[in-house]
C-alpha cells in the first residue's frame, strides 16, 4: 500500500495512507501542506501524535484542524491539559503505554525519550512500521560536554535503544533528529540507530532550518538504508508498498 510522507516543518511530518493520515509533532505548516492534505480526504481519519511539550512539537492549532473529520489526538503525559477541551478525543500516552485499534486501525507504542515525552512506535493495518523518535537522541556536545556528561547521554540512549531493539530490529520508516546545534557530534545518535536497527526509509528532522549536513547521508547512514532529503516545507516522496 503506498505511503505518501510529507514533511511539514522542523520535526514535523504527515504519513498519508488510503487508510489514515498521520500528523506527528505538528509544529508549524507554512506551506499549507496539511490543510491540502485534509481538504483532498475528507472522509479520511486523522491522528494527531505529539511527542512531548516543547514549543517546537506542540502547538495547541492542532485542535482546530481536521474538524469535519474522525480524529484522535496521542499526546504525551507530560503535556500540561489545560486548555485541552474535555469534549476533544484525547488519549493520554506515557512511556511504556500502548494503545491499539485507533481510527484507520493503527496501533502506537510508546517509548522514552532522553529528554522529554516519549518516542512513538506506530503500526499500520498492513504491517507497516514507523517510527518517530521525538526528542530521543544522542544528545551531547563532543566540542563542549564532559567526558561525565558524555557517558550519561550515551547510556541514556543506548537504554532506550535496546527497549525499541527487544520489540523489533527492523523499521519501515524512522524520523530521527539530526541537529547541526551539536557540531561535529550532529549525526551520532542516527548513525547509532541505524547501525543496531535496519531502517528502510530514513528521514533527517529537527535540523532547525540548516540542512546543510543532514543530508549529507554518507557520512552516517547505512548502505541498506533509503534516506530522503525533505527539507523544504511542504516536499513529499512516496514509498510503495511495504518496504521490508
Amino acid at each position: 500500500m503506498k505511503t505518501r510522507v510529507t514533511y511539514l516543518d522542523h520535526s514535523g511530518f504527515v504519513v498519508d495512507r488510503e487508510e489514515v493520515a498521520v500528523v506527528f509533532d505538528y509544529y508549524r505548516d507554512p506551506s499549507d501542506a496539511l490543510k491540502r492534505i485534509l481538504e483532498a480526504n475528507p472522509k479520511k481519519p486523522v491522528l494527531f501524535f505529539v511527542s512531548h511539550c516543547h514549543e517546537d512539537h506542540f502547538n495547541h492549532a492542532i485542535f482546530n484542524m481536521a474538524q469535519n473529520h474522525q480524529r484522535m489526538y496521542v499526546l504525551s503525559d507530560d503535556i500540561n491539559g489545560n486548555g485541552i477541551g474535555d469534549s476533544l478525543p484525547v488519549a493520554w500516552i506515557h512511556d511504556g503505554g500502548a494503545i491499539e485499534r485507533l481510527p484507520g486501525n493503527v496501533s502506537v507504542r510508546a517509548f522514552g525519550s532522553t529528554d522529554k515525552g516519549v518516542s512513538y512506535y506506530v503500526t499500520f493495518n498492513d504491517g507497516t512500521t514507523c517510527f518517530h523518535a521525538g526528542d530521543l537522541n544522542y544528545w551531547h556536545w563532543q566540542d563542549e560536554s564532559t567526558v561525565k556528561e558524555v557517558r550519561t547521554a550515551y547510556a541514556g540512549f543506548v537504554h532506550e535503544m535496546q527497549r525499541i531493539m527487544a520489540l523489533t530490529r527492523s523499521i519501515d520508516i524512522v524520523f530521527f533528529p539530526v541537529d547541526p546545534r551539536q557540531g561535529t557530534d550532529y549525526a551520532n545518535g542516527a548513525r547509532l540507530f541505524m547501525e543496531n536497527i535496519d531502517v528502510a526509509n530514513f528521514f533527517p528532522m529537527h535540523f532547525w532550518g540548516d540542512a546543510s549536513a543532514d543530508t549529507c547521508f554518507e557520512d552516517y547512514a547505512t548502505d541498506n538504508t533509503v534516506c530522503h532529503a525533505l527539507t523544504m516545507p511542504g516536499a513529499s516522496v512516496d514509498i510503495g508498498d511495504r518496504c521490508m
